[in-house]
């Protein structure tokens, strides 16, 4: 059968992005975390098991929307965030490599499970930064997949089992206010331009310094950077821009599903579900620690500590009174940590693997 033309191609890609935005408007209104990501992915996979020709996102798309969720990533950095570790910063630090080390033991333990690679376990696992993660998977020999489903599996289970475990063990007070983050930006012209300048400078720089995933990376280090020098004024990513790079990267992933793989990846539902409970009581485990070994509450540790979900946990954190600035401090550390982490871990994977 012969190919069909680009524009039946983009006819097609038209209509699957066009289900994406209205499955996006109906997560948006349940309020489910990184709902352009969701409906990507179900949207595409819903047209790539039932479409007779494969069908792909474009890859200038794919690029712009790793860059976009790096400068996304890295204008997380804040030196007055960051100040707020203070003087806790080893502490805080041992908790974060030990949070490492327990993502790679959980990934270890996904290996019990037929058909999944020691890489794609462990990506599946590592508890933080599922945007960033997933977008790397592919390029690192993870199955791209199933590290999407597993990683946003844990999300979803921590949007609803945090703000629970806030109130029944920590005492947390819903509506009782609490430090805020100010969010407030310069404006989407500013935003234009802070993407702009990252998303030029970034990619060619880590190719530069041989970064590795440096569509993700290097616009992640400038955003950082640019942050930290206090030269981006409080720019961020225009909202519209950052939905559109989650969209496409949830279209990348659910497009490429195949009937096999989806259902390996739902054999492999009930070790990740019980996998991903015991991770997220052992991070729990290390918010007590930190509690014990520094100065924030049993509460701030708690939700520094809990292994994902980071806008669920701010809003749990400001609506609860719990001290937002120190969490999101922490958070953003072990974001960075893990998504440096992952090249070095893929590539030790294989070699112990081969």
């Amino acid at each position: 059968m012969a190919e069909p033309g680009w524009g039946v191609r983009a006819a097609d890609l038209a209509v699957v992005v066009a289900a994406a935005l209205a499955v996006t408007l109906a997560l948006d209104v349940l309020d489910l975390p990184s709902p352009s990501l969701f409906a990507g992915l179900l949207a595409g996979l819903a047209r790539g098991l039932a479409g007779r020709r494969r069908l792909a996102v474009p890859g200038p798309a794919t690029t712009a929307a790793q860059g976009l969720i790096g400068v996304s990533i890295g204008a997380l950095v804040d030196v007055d965030t960051l100040a707020a570790i203070g003087r806790d910063w080893l502490p805080v630090l041992l908790v974060t490599v030990g949070t490492l080390l327990l993502s790679v033991l959980a990934g270890l333990l996904m290996r019990l499970q037929p058909g999944v690679s020691p890489v794609t376990g462990a990506f599946s696992m590592v508890a933080g930064g599922a945007s960033g993660i997933t977008v790397m998977a592919r390029e690192l020999g993870a199955d791209d997949r199933m590290v999407a489903v597993l990683q946003y599996l844990r999300v979803l289970l921590i949007v609803v089992l945090m703000p629970v475990t806030a109130v029944a063990l920590f005492g947390a007070a819903p509506r009782s206010g609490g430090t805020t983050v100010d969010d407030a930006g310069p404006g989407w012209p500013a935003g234009l331009l802070f993407v702009a300048v990252c998303l030029l400078a970034g990619t060619p720089l880590a190719r530069l310094l041989r970064i590795p995933v440096p569509t993700l990376l290097g616009p992640m280090l400038v955003a950082a950077g640019l942050d930290l020098g206090g030269l981006s004024g409080g720019a961020d990513v225009p909202v519209p821009l950052e939905t559109a790079a989650f969209l496409v990267i949830g279209l990348m992933v659910g497009l490429a599903f195949t009937r096999d793989n989806l259902r390996t990846i739902g054999r492999a539902l009930p070790l990740a579900l019980v996998v991903i409970l015991g991770l997220v009581a052992a991070c729990a485990g290390l918010g007590a620690v930190l509690a014990a070994t520094t100065g924030a509450g049993a509460l701030d540790a708690y939700l520094a500590t809990t292994p994902g979900g980071l806008y669920a946990v701010l809003a749990t954190a400001q609506d609860s009174g719990a001290d937002a600035t120190f969490v999101l401090a922490v958070q953003v550390l072990r974001l960075f940590v893990m998504l440096f982490s992952a090249p070095l871990l893929a590539r030790w994977l294989r070699r112990t693997d081969g």
